[in-house]
């Protein structure tokens, strides 16, 4: 009888001393992860009137020209010639999957995630192909989540664009003046996804991009409309939304191919290697993500919202909060210097315009 009960508390000891482990790895993990503002507090900032008017004319100027069909994916093709092209920017059952897909863990890929993967495309209709916006040239703008938008009254003009792509939980609500109330794609992952859904087109696309194996868990269940386990819910970093109210139709898998190219080929990064708690800041962000993903279903793009004034160390770094520009240089997962870099070379030779001069003020 001693023997049981000492094999017993043996037994009870090494799970507690697991379960401790493991719970302190994961808090080791979330204090490297970045983190989100969920409070919205509108700050207001003072805008030069001068400033906002040549804004305002620099977009209306992009706007009045003559559409250039597939220019950004040419330059961009021509600006990096090591670049490997991704054919299909979304993923359906019925396409033929690129063993390259599985080469590298998320968000490169679904290594060892083929079930998974599977699974996922088995809920999701097949693409009908059709295109997105009903213009034959489509110019894209892809807003993000900048304080740099606040004030600047730019939304009415941002709505005139022929596709609209919104990162991560950016509201409208109260902010449309700004950023405008039109929405034909958002992209977020599952911390990221809107907790309050604020979109409101019927033809909105909701692009869920995978970057954990957790994820999706989470995004089957959105789609089939079926709750999120408690244990699932335990390797999130920040409480995720238990549902999204759009369609199955609206739901798209974005190919991890985009964000590979984005990495490895655009930004040169080294190539990504598996960890189980930690990242190297080798991770595009998701606007750099939603601006490659841009190239391929736009002809011409525009960015709106991006750039970091550190200039300015107590202006906001999002337009809906009051959280400081600092706070972008605690960032772990992202190398935001590098995309900069990258970004104002796109910029200033003329593949992409920045609208709102956060990124190289062509207008100033």
């Amino acid at each position: 009888m001693r023997r049981v009960m000492k094999q017993s508390s043996c037994y009870f000891s090494k799970r507690t001393m697991i379960l401790l482990l493991s719970l302190a790895l994961m808090s080791l993990a979330f204090l490297k992860l970045p983190s989100f503002h969920t409070e919205l507090k509108p700050v207001e900032v003072p805008v030069d009137n001068k400033f906002r008017k040549r804004v305002h004319s620099h977009v209306r100027e992009i706007l009045d020209k003559e559409c250039r069909p597939s220019f950004a994916r040419q330059r961009m093709v021509t600006e990096h010639h090591g670049s490997t092209p991704t054919i299909d920017p979304f993923l359906n059952k019925n396409m033929k999957l690129d063993e390259q897909i599985f080469q590298y863990p998320p968000p490169f890929g679904f290594l060892d995630m083929k079930n998974k993967l599977e699974e996922i495309l088995n809920l999701l209709p097949v693409s009908s192909e059709q295109r997105l916006g009903e213009r034959d040239c489509r110019r894209c703008v892809v807003v993000g989540n900048g304080g740099i938008l606040k004030g600047l009254g730019l939304g009415h003009l941002l709505n005139r664009f022929d596709i609209i792509i919104r990162l991560n939980s950016g509201p409208l609500q109260d902010f449309s003046a700004d950023v405008g109330n039109r929405t034909t794609i958002r992209m977020s992952y599952p911390e990221s996804c809107p907790k309050v859904w604020e979109d409101t087109d019927p033809d909105l696309k909701y692009v869920a991009v995978i970057f954990k194996s957790v994820d999706f868990h989470w995004l089957r269940a959105m789609i089939s409309r079926t709750p999120v386990s408690l244990w699932d819910r335990l390797f999130f970093w920040q409480n995720v939304p238990m549902s999204v109210p759009v369609k199955t139709s609206q739901f798209h898998l974005l190919n991890p191919q985009i964000i590979r190219e984005m990495a490895l080929d655009l930004l040169n990064y080294p190539e990504p290697k598996k960890r189980l708690w930690s990242w190297d800041q080798n991770i595009p962000t998701l606007g750099l993500t939603a601006l490659n993903l841009a190239t391929y279903i736009c002809d011409e793009v525009s960015l709106a919202g991006f750039g970091y004034n550190l200039s300015q160390k107590e202006a906001p770094l999002h337009y809906y909060d009051s959280v400081p520009m600092t706070t972008i240089l605690k960032e772990a997962m992202h190398n935001v210097q590098k995309e900069t870099v990258f970004l104002k070379r796109l910029v200033a030779s003329g593949s992409i315009t920045d609208l709102t001069g956060g990124i190289h003020c062509s207008f100033c």
